[in-house]
Protein backbone atom coordinates (compact mmCIF):
# COMPACT_ATOMS: atom_id res chain seq x y z
CA UNK A 1 0.00 0.00 0.00
CA UNK A 2 1.31 3.28 -1.27
CA UNK A 3 2.09 5.80 1.66
CA UNK A 4 0.30 8.98 1.98
CA UNK A 5 2.86 11.87 2.52
CA UNK A 6 1.83 15.10 3.90
CA UNK A 7 4.75 16.71 4.27
CA UNK A 8 7.04 17.56 1.55
CA UNK A 9 10.02 20.24 1.34
CA UNK A 10 9.48 23.27 -1.00
CA UNK A 11 12.59 25.80 -1.76
CA UNK A 12 12.54 28.98 -3.62
CA UNK A 13 15.40 30.01 -5.48
CA UNK A 14 16.37 33.69 -5.88
CA UNK A 15 18.91 35.82 -7.68
CA UNK A 16 20.56 36.27 -4.02
CA UNK A 17 19.36 33.51 -1.99
CA UNK A 18 17.31 30.11 -1.36
CA UNK A 19 15.02 29.50 1.22
CA UNK A 20 13.09 26.70 1.76
CA UNK A 21 10.68 25.02 4.39
CA UNK A 22 8.46 21.81 4.82
CA UNK A 23 4.79 22.74 3.72
CA UNK A 24 1.47 20.39 5.61
CA UNK A 25 -0.15 19.14 2.60
CA UNK A 26 -3.13 17.60 4.20
CA UNK A 27 -4.17 21.71 4.91
CA UNK A 28 -1.60 23.50 2.44
CA UNK A 29 0.25 25.33 5.52
CA UNK A 30 4.14 26.48 6.09
CA UNK A 31 5.68 24.82 9.27
CA UNK A 32 7.55 27.91 10.22
CA UNK A 33 9.98 25.91 12.58
CA UNK A 34 11.80 24.32 9.53
CA UNK A 35 12.55 27.12 7.61
CA UNK A 36 15.44 27.47 6.28
CA UNK A 37 17.38 30.41 4.13
CA UNK A 38 21.09 30.54 2.41
CA UNK A 39 22.68 32.96 0.82
CA UNK A 40 23.53 32.04 -3.23
CA UNK A 41 26.50 34.15 -4.80
CA UNK A 42 24.84 34.79 -8.22
CA UNK A 43 28.21 35.17 -10.13
CA UNK A 44 29.71 31.79 -7.77
CA UNK A 45 31.03 28.32 -8.89
CA UNK A 46 28.62 25.73 -10.12
CA UNK A 47 30.08 23.67 -6.58
CA UNK A 48 29.49 26.94 -4.74
CA UNK A 49 26.05 27.17 -5.46
CA UNK A 50 24.99 23.36 -5.54
CA UNK A 51 26.58 23.11 -2.14
CA UNK A 52 24.39 26.44 -1.06
CA UNK A 53 21.14 24.61 -2.48
CA UNK A 54 22.04 21.22 -1.03
CA UNK A 55 22.64 23.19 2.33
CA UNK A 56 19.30 24.32 2.04
CA UNK A 57 17.32 21.59 1.17
CA UNK A 58 19.22 18.94 4.17
CA UNK A 59 18.21 21.76 6.12
CA UNK A 60 14.63 21.23 6.01
CA UNK A 61 14.06 18.07 5.36
CA UNK A 62 16.66 14.65 5.14
CA UNK A 63 14.39 12.00 2.83
CA UNK A 64 11.58 13.62 1.84
CA UNK A 65 10.20 14.88 -1.65
CA UNK A 66 10.94 18.17 -2.60
CA UNK A 67 10.31 20.43 -5.58
CA UNK A 68 12.53 23.86 -6.33
CA UNK A 69 11.35 26.70 -7.90
CA UNK A 70 14.23 28.17 -10.05
CA UNK A 71 13.89 31.11 -12.55
CA UNK A 72 14.10 30.34 -16.33
CA UNK A 73 16.41 29.58 -18.43
CA UNK A 74 16.02 25.72 -16.85
CA UNK A 75 15.65 22.44 -18.06
CA UNK A 76 12.46 21.24 -15.89
CA UNK A 77 12.27 18.11 -16.63
CA UNK A 78 15.64 16.95 -16.79
CA UNK A 79 17.05 19.30 -14.32
CA UNK A 80 19.97 20.68 -16.45
CA UNK A 81 20.20 24.54 -16.05
CA UNK A 82 20.46 26.39 -19.36
CA UNK A 83 21.53 29.65 -17.59
CA UNK A 84 24.01 31.97 -20.17
CA UNK A 85 24.07 35.63 -20.16
CA UNK A 86 21.33 35.82 -18.03
CA UNK A 87 23.58 37.96 -15.28
CA UNK A 88 23.39 35.02 -12.84
CA UNK A 89 24.26 31.43 -12.22
CA UNK A 90 26.25 30.85 -15.24
CA UNK A 91 28.54 28.60 -13.63
CA UNK A 92 25.39 26.30 -13.67
CA UNK A 93 25.24 26.15 -17.42
CA UNK A 94 24.83 22.58 -18.30
CA UNK A 95 24.71 21.34 -15.14
CA UNK A 96 22.69 18.47 -13.85
CA UNK A 97 21.25 20.36 -10.81
CA UNK A 98 19.39 17.33 -10.17
CA UNK A 99 22.42 14.67 -9.28
CA UNK A 100 24.41 17.86 -7.82
CA UNK A 101 22.28 18.00 -5.24
CA UNK A 102 22.15 13.68 -4.86
CA UNK A 103 25.94 13.91 -5.07
CA UNK A 104 25.45 16.35 -1.63
CA UNK A 105 23.30 13.47 -0.36
CA UNK A 106 19.95 14.77 -1.03
CA UNK A 107 17.84 11.60 -0.89
CA UNK A 108 14.04 12.30 -1.42
CA UNK A 109 12.46 12.37 -5.08
CA UNK A 110 13.34 15.84 -6.61
CA UNK A 111 11.41 17.88 -9.09
CA UNK A 112 12.09 20.83 -10.66
CA UNK A 113 9.42 24.26 -11.20
CA UNK A 114 9.23 27.83 -13.11
CA UNK A 115 9.24 30.47 -9.66
CA UNK A 116 6.86 32.23 -11.42
CA UNK A 117 4.63 28.77 -12.12
CA UNK A 118 5.17 28.29 -8.55
CA UNK A 119 4.19 31.84 -7.99
CA UNK A 120 0.59 31.76 -9.44
CA UNK A 121 -0.06 28.11 -8.29
CA UNK A 122 0.66 29.26 -4.61
CA UNK A 123 -1.92 32.06 -4.89
CA UNK A 124 -4.09 30.04 -6.48
CA UNK A 125 -3.86 27.08 -3.68
CA UNK A 126 -4.37 29.93 -0.92
CA UNK A 127 -4.09 33.49 -2.05
CA UNK A 128 -5.19 36.72 -4.81
CA UNK A 129 -6.05 33.73 -7.57
CA UNK A 130 -7.76 31.57 -5.59
CA UNK A 131 -11.43 30.66 -7.32
CA UNK A 132 -10.50 31.89 -10.76
CA UNK A 133 -11.23 29.80 -13.10
CA UNK A 134 -8.22 31.40 -15.08
CA UNK A 135 -5.55 33.35 -13.24
CA UNK A 136 -2.04 35.10 -14.72
CA UNK A 137 0.89 35.63 -12.73
CA UNK A 138 3.60 38.17 -13.26
CA UNK A 139 6.84 37.99 -11.11
CA UNK A 140 8.90 41.60 -10.86
CA UNK A 141 12.24 40.96 -9.24
CA UNK A 142 15.56 40.82 -10.98
CA UNK A 143 13.48 40.18 -14.39
CA UNK A 144 10.36 39.86 -14.97
CA UNK A 145 8.32 36.24 -14.95
CA UNK A 146 4.72 34.86 -15.94
CA UNK A 147 2.40 32.01 -15.41
CA UNK A 148 -1.26 31.30 -17.03
CA UNK A 149 -3.63 28.68 -15.12
CA UNK A 150 -6.50 27.84 -17.05
CA UNK A 151 -9.04 25.01 -15.12
CA UNK A 152 -6.46 24.15 -12.37
CA UNK A 153 -3.41 23.95 -15.17
CA UNK A 154 -0.42 25.54 -16.42
CA UNK A 155 -0.37 26.58 -19.41
CA UNK A 156 2.84 26.43 -20.85
CA UNK A 157 2.20 26.93 -24.91
CA UNK A 158 -0.01 27.70 -27.24
CA UNK A 159 -1.30 30.90 -29.34
CA UNK A 160 -2.92 32.44 -26.17
CA UNK A 161 0.35 32.76 -24.29
CA UNK A 162 3.64 33.98 -25.08
CA UNK A 163 6.90 31.55 -26.12
CA UNK A 164 6.92 28.92 -23.51
CA UNK A 165 4.27 31.24 -21.35
CA UNK A 166 7.36 33.40 -20.26
CA UNK A 167 7.04 37.38 -20.94
CA UNK A 168 10.29 38.14 -20.45
CA UNK A 169 10.65 36.41 -24.57
CA UNK A 170 8.75 38.83 -25.98
CA UNK A 171 9.76 42.70 -26.75
CA UNK A 172 8.14 46.28 -26.31
CA UNK A 173 9.03 49.42 -28.25
CA UNK A 174 11.54 47.04 -30.38
CA UNK A 175 13.76 45.75 -27.84
CA UNK A 176 14.00 43.08 -25.19
CA UNK A 177 10.80 43.43 -22.24
CA UNK A 178 13.59 43.37 -19.44
CA UNK A 179 15.35 46.00 -21.39
CA UNK A 180 12.75 48.39 -19.79
CA UNK A 181 11.49 45.95 -17.06
CA UNK A 182 13.66 44.89 -14.85
CA UNK A 183 15.81 45.57 -11.79
CA UNK A 184 18.79 46.65 -14.07
CA UNK A 185 16.96 48.27 -16.45
CA UNK A 186 14.99 50.53 -13.80
CA UNK A 187 18.22 51.52 -12.43
CA UNK A 188 20.07 52.75 -15.62
CA UNK A 189 17.17 54.93 -16.64
CA UNK A 190 17.19 56.41 -12.97
CA UNK A 191 21.33 56.86 -13.83
CA UNK A 192 22.11 54.97 -10.75
CA UNK A 193 23.28 51.50 -11.59
CA UNK A 194 24.73 50.67 -8.41
CA UNK A 195 21.41 52.60 -6.74
CA UNK A 196 18.47 50.50 -4.85
CA UNK A 197 14.84 50.32 -6.34
CA UNK A 198 13.40 50.96 -3.19
CA UNK A 199 15.52 54.16 -2.92
CA UNK A 200 14.02 54.78 -6.45
CA UNK A 201 10.14 54.01 -5.21
CA UNK A 202 10.92 55.98 -1.82
CA UNK A 203 11.25 59.36 -4.19
CA UNK A 204 8.50 58.11 -6.42
CA UNK A 205 6.54 58.18 -3.64
CA UNK A 206 7.05 61.13 -2.66
CA UNK A 207 6.45 63.25 -5.80
CA UNK A 208 9.95 63.39 -6.96
CA UNK A 209 9.59 64.12 -10.61
CA UNK A 210 12.16 62.10 -12.73
CA UNK A 211 11.71 58.90 -10.09
CA UNK A 212 8.03 59.32 -11.24
CA UNK A 213 8.48 58.89 -14.80
CA UNK A 214 11.23 56.21 -14.40
CA UNK A 215 8.63 54.21 -12.94
CA UNK A 216 5.48 55.20 -15.57
CA UNK A 217 7.73 54.89 -18.22
CA UNK A 218 8.44 51.06 -17.21
CA UNK A 219 5.28 49.90 -15.97
CA UNK A 220 3.23 51.51 -18.58
CA UNK A 221 5.80 49.59 -21.42
CA UNK A 222 4.46 46.55 -19.17
CA UNK A 223 0.93 46.90 -19.49
CA UNK A 224 1.04 47.40 -23.68
CA UNK A 225 3.40 44.08 -23.68
CA UNK A 226 0.79 42.25 -21.52
CA UNK A 227 -1.89 43.60 -23.51
CA UNK A 228 -2.41 40.84 -26.16
CA UNK A 229 -2.02 37.88 -23.26
CA UNK A 230 -4.71 39.71 -21.09
CA UNK A 231 -6.90 40.01 -24.41
CA UNK A 232 -6.13 36.45 -25.70
CA UNK A 233 -6.01 34.21 -22.56
CA UNK A 234 -8.69 36.55 -20.81
CA UNK A 235 -7.78 35.98 -17.29
CA UNK A 236 -10.30 36.88 -14.26
CA UNK A 237 -7.53 38.33 -12.22
CA UNK A 238 -3.98 39.28 -12.82
CA UNK A 239 -1.89 39.11 -9.65
CA UNK A 240 1.68 40.40 -9.35
CA UNK A 241 4.13 39.48 -7.34
CA UNK A 242 8.08 39.44 -6.27
CA UNK A 243 10.31 42.02 -4.94
CA UNK A 244 9.01 45.08 -6.88
CA UNK A 245 5.34 44.29 -6.17
CA UNK A 246 5.86 46.11 -2.88
CA UNK A 247 5.68 48.77 -4.54
CA UNK A 248 2.28 48.31 -6.26
CA UNK A 249 0.53 51.49 -5.33
CA UNK A 250 3.42 52.89 -8.07
CA UNK A 251 3.16 50.41 -10.46
CA UNK A 252 -0.75 49.48 -10.92
CA UNK A 253 -1.85 52.99 -12.20
CA UNK A 254 0.78 52.67 -15.68
CA UNK A 255 0.48 48.98 -15.96
CA UNK A 256 -3.85 49.70 -16.22
CA UNK A 257 -2.37 53.04 -18.68
CA UNK A 258 -0.34 50.68 -20.64
CA UNK A 259 -3.12 48.28 -20.99
CA UNK A 260 -5.66 50.82 -21.83
CA UNK A 261 -3.32 52.51 -24.32
CA UNK A 262 -2.98 49.14 -26.45
CA UNK A 263 -6.25 48.55 -26.96
CA UNK A 264 -7.48 46.16 -23.66
CA UNK A 265 -11.25 47.09 -22.98
CA UNK A 266 -12.00 44.65 -20.66
CA UNK A 267 -9.72 44.55 -17.98
CA UNK A 268 -9.48 41.99 -15.65
CA UNK A 269 -8.93 42.97 -11.78
CA UNK A 270 -5.13 43.61 -11.32
CA UNK A 271 -4.01 42.73 -7.70
CA UNK A 272 -0.83 42.50 -5.73
CA UNK A 273 -0.29 39.14 -4.26
CA UNK A 274 -1.90 38.11 -0.70
CA UNK A 275 0.43 35.45 0.24
CA UNK A 276 4.13 37.16 -2.19
CA UNK A 277 6.15 35.28 0.58
CA UNK A 278 4.73 32.03 0.70
CA UNK A 279 3.34 31.29 -2.60
CA UNK A 280 6.18 30.31 -4.50
CA UNK A 281 6.81 28.09 -1.66
CA UNK A 282 2.84 26.52 -1.75
CA UNK A 283 3.32 26.11 -5.03
CA UNK A 284 6.76 24.47 -5.22
CA UNK A 285 5.07 21.83 -2.26
CA UNK A 286 1.96 20.88 -5.01
CA UNK A 287 4.95 20.48 -7.02
CA UNK A 288 6.81 18.21 -4.64
CA UNK A 289 3.60 16.37 -4.00
CA UNK A 290 2.74 16.03 -7.86
CA UNK A 291 6.50 14.42 -7.98
CA UNK A 292 5.85 12.03 -5.25
CA UNK A 293 2.33 10.70 -6.21
CA UNK A 294 3.75 9.62 -9.63
CA UNK A 295 6.80 7.71 -8.54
Amino acid sequence: MRQIITRVGAFDVGGTHIRGVQVDTAGWRVVPSTAAEFSLPADGSARDLLDGIADCVRAVTTDGPVAIALPAPFDYATGIARYHGVAKFDALNGVDVGAGLRARGVTGPIGFTPDAHAFLRGEAIAGAAAGYDRAMGVTLGTGVGSAFLADGAMVADGPLVPPESRIDLTTVDGAPLEETVSRRALLRAWGSPTGDVADLARLARAGAPAEVEVLRHAFEALGRALAPWVTGFRPGVVVFGGGMSGAWDLIEPPVRAGLAAAGVTAVPHLVRAASAHDAPLLGAAWHAAAVSSAR
